[in-house]
């Protein structure tokens, strides 16, 4: 049953769901994780699961777990104001009730000059994680920032069209044929994920569009106080 859970986990994180490791991801992060190098530096991810980005940032998640160093929920973060640098939330804010009180706690937290790397979805589908409230376009993901005074410095697409249309579509044909099969929801999940994957691909030429702002599977955006 473990040896079954880390296969999903890496599944998902990897193949399905692999936002966070995608390589405009990985350079957006890069400089801000460099950052905390510097002596006196402090980090904190928001909704960390159990990553580890770097050893000086704590790790706040609702549930406790191996990396978890804070059990809190976002809006009410049991921390002194003006506590970091960095402030990292990735994939988390569409799970919260309340995004723009959480976006007020980024905020309180982050030292005067800090920066927050704040990662939202848009087209993606139901995902409970226990829940599911919201989806994010471009405009509101920067209206969320703005609305309590942080600085964008910098947006960009996680995932392209390719992979916005992936994740629909594996969700329309795992979820159409689970009319006749309802108990094969999961495996036929699994089953497109793999045989649709070729769709990712399409990224690589959205990236080139005008109109690359219709269907991507998320942005990000760099803020400062």
């Amino acid at each position: 049953m473990e040896t079954l859970k880390k296969i999903q986990a890496f599944f998902v994180t990897y193949i399905y769901a692999d936002h966070n490791n995608s390589p405009g991801v990985k350079k957006a992060l890069k400089p801000l994780l460099q950052y905390l190098n510097d002596p006196g530096k402090s980090g904190l991810n928001i909704g960390s699961g159990n990553t580890h980005l770097h050893p000086n940032i704590k790790n706040l998640d609702i549930f406790p777990g191996k990396y978890v160093d804070i059990v809190a929920h976002a809006e009410d973060i049991p921390c002194e104001m003006e506590s970091f640098d960095i402030i990292i939330t990735q994939e988390t804010l569409e799970h919260v009730k309340d995004p723009c009180k959480t976006m007020s706690e980024i905020k309180r937290l982050l030292k005067k000059g800090g920066k927050a790397y704040i990662q939202l979805p848009f087209i993606i589908g139901y995902h409970p994680g226990p829940t599911d409230f919201w989806r994010f376009t471009k405009e509101g993901i920067i209206e969320l920032a703005s609305k309590n005074d942080l600085k964008v410095l910098e947006i960009g697409i996680t995932v392209g069209g390719g992979s916005g249309y992936y994740r629909i579509s594996v969700e329309f044909f795992s979820s159409l044929l689970a009319i006749i099969l309802p108990f094969a929801y999961k495996p036929l999940k699994a089953f497109f994920s793999i045989v649709l994957l070729p769709l990712k691909l399409f990224d690589i030429f959205f990236k080139l569009s005008k109109q690359k702002d219709r269907i991507p599977g998320g942005y990000y955006i760099i803020a400062q106080k």
